[in-house]
């Protein structure tokens, strides 16, 4: 076994038969930075929820078997240099952009924080240390994909979002938005990397009011901390100057709070118990 490659998230090897191996950690990262804490059993949920997924959508993906609580075989890829995000509520940085007049929405759409989208949107980003939004124009200029393939992965996605978004409605949840990654094995294009908290916002319907903060059972609860205590701001000043951000410690009642939902969002949406 060979390593490859440390993430955010997940180191990965390559096994002897050219296979990958995923190793699921319980790091975690807000806004493109990496904490020196951990959350306890996140590496877990995230395996476990990848597994869950990929057998649960039924289309073409790379999974090939859960080797342990916290490790997945996946076959190798050529992966699309692309995000594909999904977005069915107004919430995130889609806000921020819609003031800032950087992306329209449809007419009609109510733009009330947290508000239902008339119908979901493609809006994918770039694979890089920070992530920048790209339109269809900007992804085929950039030769991040071909025309066919944005149609393709903007078709697709939103199937997958859908799905997933039924699933969370029948376990009591709201999945506000969904990142996906692609890649190609022999000319055809599967689903790929991984699907969790990590990579999506979920709401619970009880407790969901339109205009208000939504509670996350996703990684959305660090990200409110650092906002609501002007990290975020910090990490961006320091990067305008040229400086790499430095990231806070996490309290101990937030990391027990993250590590409770993210157990409880893999509980309810699988009906499995860790």
């Amino acid at each position: 076994m060979k390593f490859l490659t440390s993430g955010k998230v997940k180191d990965v090897y390559e096994l002897e038969d050219g296979k990958l191996l995923f190793k699921f950690s319980n790091r975690v990262s807000a806004y493109d930075v990496k904490f020196k804490d951990e959350i306890p059993k996140k590496g877990e949920v995230l395996c476990k929820f990848a597994e869950y997924w990929f057998k649960k959508l039924c289309v073409p993906n790379h999974f090939v078997e859960r080797k342990s609580d916290t490790e997945i075989v996946v076959r190798k890829l050529n992966m699309l240099p692309i995000e594909c995000v999904v977005r069915g509520y107004f919430y995130g940085s889609l806000v921020s952009r819609w003031k800032d007049g950087k992306i329209s929405l449809e007419d009609g759409t109510q733009t009330d924080l947290a508000a239902k989208l008339p119908s979901p949107i493609f809006d994918p980003t770039t694979k890089s240390t920070h992530d920048m939004p790209v339109n269809k124009e900007e992804a085929i200029s950039q030769k991040l994909v071909t025309n066919d393939e944005y149609d393709w992965l903007s078709e697709e996605s939103i199937k997958i979002y859908e799905k997933m978004a039924r699933i969370a409605d029948n376990a009591g949840f709201i999945l506000a938005d969904l990142k996906l990654e692609f890649g190609k094995l022999n000319n055809e294009i599967i689903l790929a990397d991984s699907i969790g908290p990590d990579e999506f916002r979920l709401w619970p319907k009880d407790a969901f009011k339109i205009g208000e903060t939504q509670e996350a059972y996703d990684k959305q609860l660090l990200r409110d901390w650092l906002t609501e205590n002007g990290y975020q701001k910090k990490f961006d000043d320091a990067r305008s100057s040229g400086d790499e951000p430095i990231a806070p410690s996490i309290p101990f009642d937030l990391v027990s709070k993250m590590t409770q939902r993210y157990v409880t969002a893999y509980e309810r949406l699988t009906d499995n118990t860790l």
